[in-house]
C-alpha cells in the first residue's frame, strides 16, 4: 500500500511541427523541449529495477512539473483565453497527434499494453497529469516503505513519514478529480482507459482510501508493534503498547468504513469497465477487505475497553471473516493446518518483498491486518480464558450492523500551474527556425521510438535529439 503503478511512456511530439505563435514564437519550441526532457526520463526511470525507481521519482516529478505550465499555456492559447491577463497567439498548422503507452488496460500476462496514438492535445493533457498523479502515489508508498526499516523509527518519525505520504495521497485525489471533471467531455470519443471520466473518478477514490487509512494509521500503534516483533534487526521488542482512549478507537473504526466506502465505489466503477489491469482490480478488492477488517478491530478495542472481552473477540473473528481467513470455531477446521502453511508462507514472501523494497504490499496491507488481529486474539482469549470469563457471540449480526463511514480529509481542488510573466515574456524571442524545421523533419521518423539515447537540452541550448527506431 498504496498502489504501485506503471508510469506510462511516450513517442517523440514536436509542437513547432504542429503550431505557431505570432506573439510568442519560442513557445512551441521550448515546450517541446521540456517533453522531449521528460520523455527519456520516463524511459529511463521504466528501465530501472524495482529498489531503485524510488530514487528517481523526485527527477520525473521535477520533469513533469517543468513541463506541464508550457502544455497548459499551449491549451488556454488555442482555447483563446489568456495567461496572467496576457495573450498568447497560436496558430494549428494541422491537428496535433500524441502517442502515449497505457499502462491501465488489462492485458495479456507477460506483454504490455501497445502505445496508442490519438488526435488532439486533450489527450497530451490528460496523460500527463494522469502520470503526474501516479508519480505522488509512488512516492507515497517510497515514503511508506521506511516504517519497516531495519531500525524501528520513532514515534515523531513514523507521524511525519505518515503525514508526508497522506499529503502526497491528497494530492493525486485532487489530480484524479480534475482530471474526471475534464475528461467528461471526451468520454464518447476516447477508447483509452487512463482517458474516461469514470477511470479517473475511479482512481480519485482509491487515493482518497488509501490516505483515509493512513489518517488512522498514523495513530494506530498496534502495526508498528507487530512490525517491531518482526523485525529481526531491532532489539527492543519487549514494549507494552501504547492503548487507545476509546472515544478514538471509535472514531477510527468509522474512519476505516469510509476507507472502505470509497474503496467500494473504485471497485463499482473499474467493474463497469472490464477493461482495467487484474493487479489494480485485485488491489482495490483487498483494500476494501483490509479497510472493513481494521473497523472490525477498532470495534473489537472499543469494546474491550468497556469491558466486553467476548464482544471484542466476536468482533476480531468478524475482521478475520472480512479478510478471507477462518476465524476461531469455524467451519472448515481440518483445511485450517493447509491454510495456515500458505498464509505462513506468503507472509514471508510478502517480507522478503519489503526488504528489497520491490514490489510489496500487493495486498493492500491484508496481511499486515491479519497479523494484528491475530495478536490480539491470542492476548483477548487468553484474558478471557483465565480472568473475565465471557460468552463470544456470533460475529455476523456485529458485522451486520454496522455503521456508516466518516469522512476524515477536506481535498482540496487542483490548481492548474500557469507560466509567469518574466518566462512568458521570454518566449517572445524568435525560435530557432532551422533546429526547430529539422525537429519537424525528424518527427514522422522518430514517432514510433520508444527507446532512444539522446538527451534534450533545456531552452537556449540545442534541443536535437538522437532518435533510433528500436521499439521499446
Amino acid at each position: 500500500m498504496p498502489f504501485a503503478f506503471t508510469l506510462p511512456t511516450t513517442a517523440h511530439l514536436s509542437f513547432f511541427a504542429y503550431s505557431s505563435s505570432t506573439t510568442h514564437p519560442s513557445l512551441p519550441l521550448t515546450t517541446t523541449t521540456y517533453r522531449d526532457v521528460l520523455r527519456n526520463i520516463l524511459k529511463k526511470h521504466k528501465r530501472l529495477p524495482p529498489h531503485s525507481s524510488a530514487a528517481n521519482l523526485s527527477t520525473v516529478l521535477s520533469a513533469l512539473n517543468d513541463y506541464i505550465p508550457y502544455l497548459l499555456t499551449l491549451d488556454a492559447a488555442l482555447s483563446g483565453n489568456t495567461n496572467n491577463e496576457e495573450e498568447v497567439d497560436l496558430v494549428l498548422r494541422r491537428e496535433i497527434e500524441v502517442e502515449w503507452r497505457t499502462t491501465l488496460t488489462a492485458t495479456t500476462p507477460g506483454r504490455q499494453a501497445s502505445r496508442l496514438k490519438r488526435k488532439g492535445l486533450d489527450y497530451e493533457i490528460s496523460f500527463a497529469l494522469h502520470t503526474l498523479a501516479c508519480v505522488y502515489t509512488l512516492q507515497a508508498r517510497a515514503q511508506l516503505l521506511a516504517l519497516y526499516a531495519a531500525v524501528t523509527p520513532t514515534t515523531e518519525q513514523r507521524v511525519s513519514i505518515i503525514q508526508a505520504a497522506t499529503k502526497h495521497l491528497l494530492q493525486a485525489n485532487s489530480l484524479h478529480t480534475y482530471l474526471s471533471s475534464r475528461s467528461a467531455e471526451t468520454d464518447a470519443f476516447s477508447a483509452i482507459i487512463e482517458m474516461l471520466s469514470q477511470t479517473q473518478a475511479g482512481l480519485a477514490a482509491l487515493a482518497l482510501a488509501e490516505a483515509t487509512l493512513l489518517f488512522v494509521l498514523k495513530d494506530d500503534p498496534y502495526p508498528a508493534v507487530v512490525a517491531q516483533e518482526r523485525n529481526k534487526n531491532d532489539k527492543d521488542w519487549m514494549i507494552k503498547p501504547p492503548e487507545i482512549p476509546r472515544v478514538r478507537a471509535h472514531l477510527f473504526a468509522r474512519a476505516c468504513l469510509g476507507a472502505a466506502e470509497h474503496a467500494g465505489k473504485a471497485e463499482a466503477i473499474f467493474s463497469v469497465s472490464g477493461r482495467i489491469d487484474e493487479a489494480l482490480m485485485k488491489y482495490v478488492i483487498n483494500l476494501k477487505k483490509t479497510s472493513r477488517a481494521k473497523a472490525c478491530r477498532f470495534f473489537g478495542i472499543d469494546a474491550e475497553l468497556g469491558g466486553e472481552t467476548g464482544t471484542a473477540i466476536a468482533w476480531l473473528v468478524g475482521g478475520k471473516k472480512q479478510l478471507g481467513f477462518v476465524g476461531a470455531g469455524d467451519e472448515g477446521s481440518k483445511m485450517k493446518g493447509l491454510a495456515k502453511f500458505k498464509k505462513d508462507w506468503t507472509e514471508r514472501r510478502e517480507d522478503k518483498k519489503i526488504e528489497k523494497g520491490g514490489e510489496w504490499g500487493s495486498d493492500a496491507g491484508r496481511l499486515e491486518e491479519s497479523r494484528v488481529i491475530e495478536m490480539l486474539e491470542a492476548k483477548w482469549n487468553k484474558l478471557n480464558d483465565t480472568i473475565n470469563t465471557q460468552l463470544i457471540p456470533p460475529s455476523e449480526p456485529l458485522v451486520a450492523n454496522m455503521p456508516s463511514g466518516r469522512e476524515v480529509h477536506l481535498t482540496k481542488p487542483y490548481q492548474p500551474p500557469k507560466l509567469d510573466d518574466d518566462t512568458l515574456a521570454r518566449m517572445r524571442v524568435p525560435a530557432d527556425v532551422a533546429n526547430a524545421e529539422r525537429m519537424a523533419g525528424d518527427d514522422d521518423s522518430s514517432s514510433n521510438d520508444d527507446d532512444d539515447k539522446g538527451q534534450s537540452s533545456l531552452p537556449g541550448a540545442s534541443v536535437s535529439a538522437s532518435h533510433d527506431s528500436s521499439y521499446y
